[in-house]
Order: C-alpha cells, then sequence, then structure tokens
C-alpha cells in the first residue's frame, strides 16, 4: 500500500507492467540541510497543512491501506476500483503534483524542503505505476495489497468481536472489489501475471471458508457467526469466479511483459530518484554478482573442500532447520536481538514483538515477508510469515524448497534482527510523520538486505563458513534479482533464462528459481534489494569516513532509519549536506 508493511505491499502493490512511455519529470534541485531543524519556528503553516491534507485524502483513496496503517475508522473498506473510482485518484494525484510544485523552495523551511521532495517523489512512484504503468487494466498483482485481510485477523488492536465485525464489512466489500477487477484487466495478459492471479486471487476461497472461521470461533454470538458464515461464503465465490475467469485467459496468454528500456529507465527515476544509465547498473549489478561468487568459492574451500559450489551450496541446504521452517526461524530471532545489543550496531527502540506464523494461502508467491503493524497502532505485535511448499510440485522440489538452517538465519536477518521489522520500529517513532506513512521500496528492501552482509561483517558467526554460505546465498538471489530485472525489461531475456540464472549462479532450487523468474516479469523493481543495499554501503563509507570509520556504524544506522523512507538519494543528500557528491554507487 503506502510503504513495506510488508513483503507483499513492498513487491505487489504498485509493481506493474507498464503499456505506454511516459517523460521523466525533472529533478526537482534544491539544497537541502543536512538535518531537519527541530524548530517549527521558520516553518511555512500553508505547506504543513497541505501535507496534512495530502495524508488525509490518500487515507480516503485508499483505505484499506489506512485501516493497516491503524485507522481504524477505515476498517472493513477496500478502495473503489471502478473507472470512475481510478480516474479520480489519477486526476488527485495530477493536481497535487502540481500544488507540490508551486511552493517555492525559500517559502519553505529546510526541513519542509525535505518533505516536499520526499512527497513528490511519492506522489511520481503512484503516477508512474497507475498511469504511466497502466497497472489496474494489466496486472492482478496490483490488487493484492488492499485485499489483504491479515490485520483483523492476527493484530489485537481491538476486542476479537469488533474485529469480526470489521472482517465482516470487508468480506462483504470482496465481491464488488472482485467484479471492478476483473472489468478492468484487459485481455490479452503476460501468462507470468495470470498464473500469479490464479495462484493469488484463487488461493482466497479456502482461507476464508476454512481459517478465517477458526479465529473467530470463541466470538459466541450467534448472529455475528451466521453473518460471517454468509459474507465469508459471498466473497469465497467472488474470488474463486475471478481465479476461474483468469484460467480462461491462460489460452491466449503471452509473453509481453517487458516494460522495455526507456519505461524501465522512468521508473528508476520516478520511483527511486536513481538517474544512473542502465549500462552503469548492468556493470554494478555484474559486479557485485562477481565479488559474491568470489566469496563464496573461498567459504566453500573451508566448509566442503574438493567440492563445486553447487554441491556445496547443496550441502548447506541439506542442514535443515530443526522443526522445520517456522520453528527454525522462532528460535533464531532471540539470538539475533541478544547480538545486536551486545554489539551495539544499532537503537532497538520500543518493546514490540515479532511472532512467526506460517504464510496464508493466498500470499505464498515468494518464501518469507513480514506483516508489521502501522504507526497508529502502539504496541503492536508483528508477524512473520514463511511460506511451506506448493502442495503440487513434486516430493524431492518440496523438501529442496526449504531452506538450510544458515540461509534461514539470513531471512530471519532480513525480515526481523535488524531488517524489516527494526526498520519499521523506526519509522513508526521518526520525526516525519509522512516518513512513518510512506517507505519506499529500495529503502525498506535495500535496508534489509543491507543489513544480512553488516551483520556477518559484524561477526554474526564468528567466522563459521557454513554461516557465511548462507548470507552469500542470499546475496547472490538479490544478485541475480538484479540482472534479472534489468534482462528481462531491457534486453529480451526469457523467463526461462532468468530461471536458469537462479539455479546456476544462485543455487536456488527449481521451485524458488520458477517463483523468482516470474516474479521478475510482474516486479521489475525486485532489483531495489541490490540496489538499495549498495547505494547504502556508499553512504556508510562516505558518513562514516570522517566519524570514526566502523565505530560510527551504530550513529550512520540510527540517523539513516530516522528519515522514515524516502529514496536514498534523498537520504545522502540529508545526511551528507554539502559534501553529497552525487555518486550513488
Amino acid at each position: 500500500m503506502f510503504s513495506a508493511r510488508t513483503a507483499a505491499s513492498i513487491a505487489l502493490c504498485f509493481l506493474v507492467i507498464a503499456c505506454s512511455s511516459a517523460p521523466v519529470p525533472p529533478p526537482i534541485k534544491e539544497s537541502l540541510a543536512v538535518a531537519p531543524p527541530p524548530s517549527e519556528v521558520y516553518d511555512n503553516p500553508d505547506w504543513s497543512a497541505h501535507l496534512k491534507g495530502f495524508i488525509e485524502d490518500y487515507f480516503h483513496y485508499e483505505p484499506a491501506g489506512a485501516a493497516m496503517q491503524g485507522r481504524h475508522e477505515y476498517d472493513g473498506q477496500l478502495p473503489d476500483w471502478s473507472a470512475e473510482g481510478l480516474r479520480k485518484k489519477l486526476d488527485w494525484l495530477q493536481a497535487q503534483r502540481a500544488i507540490s510544485s508551486d511552493f517555492r523552495e525559500f517559502d519553505l523551511s529546510p526541513r519542509q524542503r525535505f518533505e516536499r521532495e520526499y512527497l513528490l517523489a511519492r506522489i511520481d512512484t503512484e503516477l508512474f505505476w497507475q498511469r504511466e504503468a497502466e497497472g489496474p487494466y494489466r496486472n492482478p498483482a496490483y490488487y493484492t495489497g488492499s485485499l489483504e485481510p491479515a490485520m483483523y485477523l492476527s493484530r489485537p488492536y481491538a476486542p476479537l468481536e469488533q474485529r469480526m465485525k470489521a472482517y465482516i464489512a470487508y468480506a462483504r466489500a470482496v465481491p464488488r472489489a472482485a467484479a471492478q477487477i476483473r472489468a478492468n484487466l484487459r485481455s490479452p495478459l503476460p501468462r507470468t501475471f495470470v498464473q500469479l492471479g490464479i495462484n493469488g486471487f484463487g488461493g482466497f476461497p479456502d482461507f476464508y471458508r476454512k481459517d478465517v472461521p477458526k479465529v473467530f470461533a470463541a466470538v459466541k454470538d450467534p448472529q455475528l457467526q451466521k453473518e460471517l458464515r454468509a459474507a465469508n461464503e459471498e466473497a469465497a465465490k467472488a474470488m474463486q469466479e475471478l481465479a476461474n475467469w483468469l484460467k480462461t485467459q491462460q489460452a491466449t496468454a503471452n509473453d509481453n511483459f517487458a516494460l522495455g528500456y526507456e519505461r524501465f529507465a522512468n521508473m528508476l527515476y520516478m520511483t527511486e530518484r536513481v538517474s544512473t544509465p542502465l549500462s552503469q547498473l548492468r556493470a554494478i549489478a555484474q559486479a557485485d554478482l562477481n565479488r559474491n561468487l568470489e566469496a563464496l568459492a573461498k567459504a566453500c574451500a573451508q566448509f566442503a573442500p574438493g567440492a563445486s559450489l553447487a554441491e556445496c551450496t547443496a550441502k548447506e541446504a541439506a542442514d535443515k532447520p530443526q522443526g522445520g521452517a517456522v520453528e527454525g526461524a522462532r528460535a533464531q530471532l532471540t539470538g539475533l536481538k541478544q547480538f545486536l545489543l551486545d554489539k551495539q550496531l544499532v537503537t532497538i527502540p520500543g518493546e514490540e514483538q515479532a511472532l512467526v506464523a506460517e504464510a496464508p494461502p493466498y500470499q505464498r508467491w515468494n518464501f518469507a515477508y513480514i506483516d508489521i503493524a502501522g504507526p497508529y497502532d502502539k504496541g503492536m505485535p508483528s508477524v512473520y510469515n514463511i511460506a511451506p511448499p506448493d502442495p503440487s510440485w513434486p516430493k524431492a522440489e518440496q523438501l529442496a524448497y526449504v531452506p538450510g538452517k544458515a540461509s534461514l538465519l539470513f531471512t530471519s536477518v532480513h525480515e526481523v534482527w535488524p531488517g524489516h521489522f527494526l526498520q519499521f520500529l523506526h519509522a513508526n517513532r521518526s520525526p516525519f510523520l509522512f516518513g512513518q506513512i510512506f517507505v519506499g521500496y529500495a529503502y525498506a528492501e535495500g535496508w534489509a538486505h543491507y543489513t544480512e552482509e553488516m551483520m556477518w561483517d559484524a561477526g554474526l558467526g564468528d567466522g563459521d563458513p557454513q554461516t557465511h554460505i548462507g548470507q552469500l546465498e542470499e546475496a547472490l538471489l538479490r544478485d541475480v534479482r538484479f540482472i534479472c530485472a534489468m534482462g528481462l525489461h531491457t534486453q529480451n531475456m526469457s523467463v526461462q533464462e532468468c530461471e536458469t540464472l537462479f539455479r546456476e549462479k544462485a543455487f536456488q532450487d527449481p521451485g524458488n528459481a520458477r517463483q523468482q523468474a516470474a516474479r521478475g516479469t510482474y516486479d521489475p523493481a525486485y532489483l531495489n534489494y541490490t540496489m538499495g543495499k549498495l547505494m547504502i554501503m556508499k553512504l556508510r563509507a562516505d558518513w562514516t569516513a570522517t566519524r570514526g570509520g566502523r565505530e560510527a556504524w551504530r550513529a550512520f544506522h540510527d540517523q539513516f532509519l530516522s528519515y522514515g523512507g524516502p529514496p536514498i538519494p534523498l537520504v545522502r543528500r540529508q545526511m551528507l549536506g554539502e559534501k553529497d557528491d552525487g555518486r550513488l554507487f
């Protein structure tokens, strides 16, 4: 929705494929202070009112996301995805960009100039996926985040009976939403998009019918139980009809998923404010892949002398977490938090908990994600979800899908300590309300992926080569995403060629390789994991160079996390001020 509160919303809500091209908006050239001043004395009240109004209006257009953020007056509501509703939101976004641009630099305080650039970047992100990419008409993924009902089921923000009423309202809204989605999607669609929709929408019916009633079984009100059964059944039928319709589209599905060179470059600037030439980005991606392959070879020489890299990673993968992935992850979290405390790597603000659970059926397009409560829900737990293998796969592939314990360790680093969960503990306490609500893709995933290598460098695993292999496997996975994103969308790479890269260069099992290659078609921005990580590493090197190097890591991490989640180039300008030479990598 607005942020990376869940991996689904990071990767899917706006990650859709373009049908037409549009020029990149001109850069916003401003002189920004190193850090926003603590005083409100010089703030322009007109800007403050405008920014507050934008947030409130956005909640109106995206009520499901508002509820996820903790604004529970929007509970049970879904966006208006009708043709008129989409047009109204697009008109509003374009008008908001024009109004925001009209605020002159010298009429704003340094903090407000930062906020203005942050807001414009967020508007451009939305405009790209809705206007330039025509997301609602091309990709089922556009709708996934808003249809997520987990908040009502697992977040104890209110008594169970109250959450049950909110869920019933949500379920009653689903048939209308399903009809709007079907009306919006234009055939023919790329075959990977069709399959995503079948799996995603088709995962809801059983979940509604089987899993949801168990959550609300303790509510003894017979009338509410009757209403729940009726609403659930209608929602299940609507989602099944939508999935069945998508099955009929398989006969005409195609492979026309590529953004193309210009649109891909536009995506990078409009969503992340990165204008680095694609040829340079390809070289950066390949160099990082080579760096991690060399490190893997050294680690494997210790862990499995004489074995090939494929044999070495297979040996690591065969050492499964005790009790399975969910139980294994639960056991890892306590030790990871203690490591952060012992090493003083970053401040842990608050006592919120991260729970671990099996991912629901409609959210199993990727191995793991975390559902994090928004800034308006104080003290709520988050849920680190882990997907089981697809039961339709061969037994050997199902077993291979469960990672080795070393690889799982760095997934837990990524999702919880000190990845997404810790980042959102900071974001929810950011002095910028806008930053609490809107957290970008490269910022969130770049941070989470950055922490994997940072934790290894800080001593996690005490130099154990098997642990290092787990970290490198995660790095190689994201390197191949970087390469595939550009290859699929700008270089005529096929899905099969991408899948082969995942198997041969990232040493992924067949099931994961298929998922990752398909994801690259409908999530062209999944290069943001490595791209964001590398931008953070460069910023850390530049910022700590005059502040004590390694001794300044904690200060760097705390300041970096204080901004909420703007595009990383904006954070770089804030943290370095006049010393920022503009080099992101």
